[in-house]
């Protein structure tokens, strides 16, 4: 039996699609989302989790790009202080090097004036023979540049825009994948199976978003039937995290002698984080693994700039992904556009929105986009608005995480304070609803290891979709880092027998 009619059908829980869904669904739509996987299972999840401006990306010339993405920094900043702060990334710089210091400098002053920086501390030169940045670097790097971004938790940004969505009135269906859809009678009538079952469900909507990111254009030829899709360019971005290799909060840009760069970021306060690669990527999205090959590039990039190497034996934890980027022509990975395409196919009788492309900093300015154009096809509701919302438990100062865990330390004294930073990280204000009314540790139920207890999975499990164990430790929080296995299999023993109807 087919459903109710929905305005808007989004396939693809990733940023991109549920970004759309929130913000169509605040304007009124009426919204249903189906995701294959978990939320952020894929490219979202898997990002070096940068909110940036793309300095690189001047290079190639995407001006319009990087001052979107500019812009877009505090503005996300403000819509979501537990989960975005700023970071300081350090540059450096010797002669001999692939850029010279004159266009440094001249990427640098556009990146401080092409648009939107008010909080954020402009560009310095540091002398890296007396600022403590260069402690941990061999001693040729005597000059550095320094600049202003931000970082982001991924995939929290998603399921928290999920969970907007939802509380918006839109219906999210984790685990559904979209096997068919078809125009009939002037609408789309979709055809969906609940992951590992055989149970099939049938919606119906004015208009279809594809939004599944790496899997865009198989939507495209599977569940539409279109056997002309070759729009996106697959490239495959790993990453890997090793005990903290330097103190302070500063991260570092480096300039590797093939002309890409990579990150070194500090990481749930006990790591580092190290990446990403860029190579094209044939196989199947959900496949992707890093490679050997990427792994000794990684330590060996690092390695050029670090005092103490970094060895593969040194990693904890790796994570790779793949990224579909829209397909340009680039003749390399790294070359290919990060900008965003939408198509709009038919404005009549069932339109399509394809998306393509697109990044953690420009989803919100991608799903404004995307909402002019639904509003075309289907008749426009309400205004844009997101711009000064925040997500869900980011309604405090966007400055003012500190005085977060003050408040919530005060309001449950019984908290380590390294456990209260880490739920204010995560969930904002929506900390006491995690923490709800107990009085002493014991009240918060089973202690699953690191900072994880019952009171938490069974809000990630109610209010966030979580269903495994790998949900909560690699997507809701990273306490994957510090569980052991056998940790992590009683988690997963005890999400297996948790009851269905806690679903959120």
């Amino acid at each position: 039996m087919a459903r109710e009619i929905h305005d808007i059908f989004v396939i693809g829980g990733g940023i991109n699609g549920c970004g759309i869904a929130r913000d169509a669904a605040g304007r009124g739509y009426s919204v249903a989302l189906a995701e294959m996987n978990d939320l952020a299972s894929g490219t979202s999840s898997g990002a070096t989790k940068l909110i940036h401006g793309g300095l690189r990306y001047l290079e190639h010339y995407e001006f319009r790009l990087v001052r979107e993405s500019l812009m877009e920094r505090e503005t996300l900043w403000a819509m979501a202080p537990h989960i975005i702060w700023p970071l300081r990334f350090v540059l450096p710089y010797h002669k001999g090097g692939i850029r010279p210091a004159w266009l440094i400098r001249l990427g640098l002053f556009l990146y401080d004036h092409l648009g939107g920086r008010k909080l954020l501390p402009p560009t310095a030169v540091l002398d890296m023979r007396t600022d403590a940045a260069g402690k941990p670097l061999k001693p040729l790097f005597t000059k550095a540049f320094e600049y202003s971004d931000g970082w982001v938790d991924d995939a929290r940004m998603v399921v928290l825009n999920a969970r907007d969505a939802a509380d918006r009135g839109a219906l999210i269906l984790p685990r559904t994948r979209v096997v068919s859809a078809r125009r009939e009678n002037g609408l789309w009538t979709i055809d969906t199976v609940q992951s590992g079952t055989d149970r099939t469900e049938t919606y119906r909507a004015r208009m279809l978003v594809n939004a599944a990111g790496p899997w865009v254009d198989r939507v495209i030829r599977e569940a539409l039937g279109n056997d002309d899709a070759h729009h996106v360019r697959l490239v495959q971005g790993s990453h890997i995290v090793v005990k903290k290799k330097f103190e302070g909060s500063r991260a570092y840009f480096f300039q590797n002698r093939d002309n890409r760069i990579i990150f070194a970021i500090p990481y749930e306060t006990d790591f580092t984080l190290i990446g990403t690669t860029d190579r094209d990527y044939k196989d199947d999205p959900k496949e992707v693994r890093i490679s050997e090959e990427e792994t000794i590039y990684l330590c060996d990039a690092a390695s050029e700039y670090f005092r103490e190497p970094v060895r593969p034996e040194d990693i904890v934890w790796t994570y790779s992904a793949v990224r579909p980027l829209y397909d340009d022509g680039a003749s390399k990975a790294q070359e290919a556009t990060r900008d965003y395409v939408l198509k709009l196919v038919g404005t009549q009788d069932a339109p399509l929105l394809n998306v393509f492309g697109g990044k953690l900093t420009t989803y919100r300015r991608l799903s404004e986009h995307a909402l002019e154009k639904i509003g075309e096809a289907i008749g426009a509701k309400g205004r844009s608005w997101t711009a000064k919302s925040h997500l869900p438990g980011g309604d405090f100062a966007v400055q003012g995480y500190e005085a977060e865990v003050v408040a919530l330390t005060t309001r449950y004294p019984f908290l380590e304070e390294a456990h209260a930073r880490r739920l204010v990280r995560r969930y904002g204000t929506y900390a006491t609803m995690v923490l709800d009314s107990a009085t002493k540790m014991e009240d918060l139920g089973r202690h699953f290891g690191g900072s994880l207890y019952e009171a938490e999975v069974r809000y990630l499990i109610a209010r966030e979709w979580a269903r495994s164990a790998e949900d909560v430790l690699w997507r809701r929080t990273k306490e994957g880092l510090r569980l052991s296995e056998e940790e992590k299999k009683s988690l997963e023993e005890y999400m297996v027998a948790m009851p269905a109807r806690m679903a959120g």
